[in-house]
């Protein structure tokens, strides 16, 4: 039995449905049905429950963007510090593992070797955190509580950076992209969601070490790359804009973004494999679903 947190949410819907598929039984929960702020609410429920495993999906990443974070630091806090802590606290009294999503938006940029672009690995510090300013408010929560979470020796967190997949949504990277009036030109690990979750899955059901895990796709893919698949794979007729620089686009946004690389060699030492990214997108944008199909096909009784 596994308790799924945050199951109503973009990752929790996918973590729900290959928990299906794999036939694992699993209680979905939502905020509106249990008070996540409540310690002892919570302690009851999982003890109650007694999963074999506890995964957060839970969290606040502000919408339209992640410029409302800065706005609304207090959901912020509650949402992506707090809770996760709280709850990991639990599964650690009561010896349970814990699954927490985590984010791979605590580090920019990427490492070099020989001239060669190189991935962050989970030993790497954080250095888009507030300990390594600047950084967004959110990436800076989320490095912290990868520092309070990281104490319980039962816990994996989860990396998920950038996900997307074929269904147009205003949470996948790759609607993002279509919608900006204008696009900043850099390099990005991303996670294509139902390979995340898959991963997941795969590293509790192996029983793989606890600890932090980057879950991308391997490799690593430029936004004018993406635009131009998409451009031709989705006939779009819209004339994509640039920002000269990123300097340019920090200008403009009221928080700093993370573009990063991610190592996935711990993932692959643990026995679990992920595609590359260009497979991954490749694949999404051959079984695109447009946002207005996706709405129809809701309405169709």
């Amino acid at each position: 039995m596994v308790l799924l947190f945050g199951a109503s949410g973009y990752i929790g819907r996918a973590f729900s449905e290959e928990l299906a598929a794999r036939k694992v039984a699993y209680v979905p929960v939502s905020r509106s049905g249990l008070d996540y702020s409540n310690f002892r609410v919570v302690y009851d429920f999982v003890k109650k429950i007694g999963p074999e495993l506890v995964i957060n999906a839970a969290g606040f990443i502000g919408r339209p963007n992640v410029d409302q974070c800065e706005l609304k630091k207090t959901k912020t806090i509650e949402g992506n510090l707090l809770f996760p802590e709280v709850l990991s606290h639990i599964c650690q009294l009561l010896e349970i593992p814990l699954g927490q999503v985590s984010s791979g938006c605590i580090y920019s940029g990427y490492k070099t070797e020989n001239g060669a672009i190189k991935g962050f690995t989970e030993e790497d510090v954080p250095n888009f955190s507030f300990d390594s300013l600047p950084c967004s408010f959110y990436s800076g929560i989320k490095a912290l509580a990868e520092e309070r979470v990281a104490v319980n020796a039962y816990s994996y967190l989860w990396r998920i950076r950038a996900p997307f997949d074929e269904v147009d949504c205003d949470r996948n990277y790759l609607s993002k992209l279509q919608r900006y009036a204008k696009v900043v030109d850099c390099i990005n690990s991303l996670s294509h969601r139902g390979d995340f979750v898959k991963a997941c899955l795969d590293l509790w059901q192996k029983r793989a070490p606890y600890g932090k895990y980057n879950i991308s796709n391997v490799g690593y893919i430029r936004n004018s790359e993406l635009v131009g698949l998409m451009q031709r794979k989705l006939k779009i007729q819209k004339t994509f804009e640039y920002f000269a620089d990123e300097e340019s686009f920090y200008k403009e946004a009221k928080a700093p973004r993370s573009s990063c690389v991610l190592d996935v060699g711990k993932l692959h030492q643990a026995g679990v494999r992920i595609r590359s990214v260009e497979e991954a997108v490749d694949e999404s944008l051959h079984n695109w679903k447009p946002e207005h199909v996706i709405r129809a096909e809701v309405c169709v009784v």
